[in-house]
């Protein structure tokens, strides 16, 4: 249980089109992940999904059923949201079960739900305490804990993770692929973060400018992106895109090397000097002035070099695409097939 299947969904505010024509199938029990930048519409469809805002055209189906027009509590869905949205004067058990009371379940059924979900959670040991003595990955293990008691058909989550801290997001991030694989639901998640959607995602939908770029698994988008849009967003950090000469002689309008496909040495097919570079222990990264060389964008050439390398700003290095690593791109950004 638990499929969605989108059709023509269509989105306008006014004369402004926030979603232009979306249609996508989810299989039940698939973790699908919207991915794009601000303002590529990936909140609106999901708020579309959850019945929190009405489409302007197409047709909503979970499990089948038209959801055209029906409200979210009867849609079978529950969502987690950026913001954890728990009553501070209640418990973590009464957060978790407040909604379950309201709608009449009975005590008991309540009772086991709220074990099961902690005991998924880890959160047994802070069912009597209250947010304010929580951490904020905790409270965000609770807000999740009062979508898993509602046994729904459809987990949404709408960017679940951008109020914690660096170390926080990785760790959430595991507690909910593990969750997906004990509870084997259907999940929806919406980020703009390519990262979380690289590691937590059976398939990712790039969206921009309300449109859907491309579908496809994490790996499958990195190997194989559709267009330069696509390119430049999946993969950190970011392809190399080269026009001009360089393009030309390769049959494309443009053409893109990845920084980790790039072999650095005292000479290379293109040369230049060091203009930064970021030593992060495990990796190197290197910024480098080509003169003569179409780099679109930032107008350097960034590397990607295993380990501690010492190059240090100045110095002159040489940088070839690895064989068979060269993207190319015609003139409308589309990839063109190798």
């Amino acid at each position: 249980m638990g499929s969605l299947a989108l059709s023509a969904i269509r989105k306008s505010f006014g004369a402004v089109d926030v979603l232009k024509g979306v249609d996508l199938d989810v299989a039940a029990g698939e973790f699908v992940v919207f991915v794009g930048p601000s303002g590529c519409g990936k909140s609106t469809l999901l708020r579309i999904i959850a019945g929190l805002d009405e489409q302007s055209a197409g047709d909503v189906r979970i499990d089948g059923r038209l959801m055209n027009g029906v409200p979210p509590a009867r849609r079978g869905i529950a969502m987690v949201f950026q913001s954890y949205a728990l009553y501070p004067h209640l418990t973590v058990a009464k957060n978790m079960s407040l909604a379950l009371s309201q709608e009449g379940v009975a005590a008991a059924d309540i009772r086991r739900r709220v074990e099961t979900a902690s005991a998924l959670l880890r959160l047994d040991a802070l069912l009597d305490r209250r947010p304010a003595e929580l951490s904020g990955g905790q409270r965000q293990r609770v807000a999740i804990g009062r979508a898993i008691v509602r046994q729904p058909s459809l987990f949404l989550f709408d960017e679940p993770l951008s109020n914690l801290d660096a170390a926080l997001r990785v760790g959430t991030r595991i507690e909910i692929a593990k969750l997906h694989r004990q509870l084997g639901a259907t999940m929806v998640y919406v980020t703009h973060d390519q990262v979380e959607a690289m590691t937590l995602a059976d398939r990712i939908v790039v969206m921009h400018g309300g449109v859907v770029e491309q579908v496809g698994r994490p790996l499958e988008l990195y190997a194989r992106p559709a267009n330069l849009f696509v390119a430049g967003f999946i993969g950190s950090p970011t392809m190399n895109f080269i026009g001009g000469d360089a393009a030309a002689r390769a049959s494309a309008a443009t053409i893109g090397v990845r920084p980790e496909h790039l072999v650095v040495a005292r000479e290379g097919a293109w040369t230049g000097a060091v203009s930064h570079a970021e030593r992060l222990g495990a990796d190197t990264m290197l910024y480098v002035d080509v003169p003569n060389v179409d780099v679109l964008g930032a107008g350097m050439l960034t590397t990607r070099i295993l380990g501690d390398i010492d190059y240090d700003v100045g110095d002159r290095v040489g940088l070839t695409p690895q064989e068979g690593k060269v993207y190319r791109f015609d003139g409308g950004g589309n990839s063109i097939a190798a």
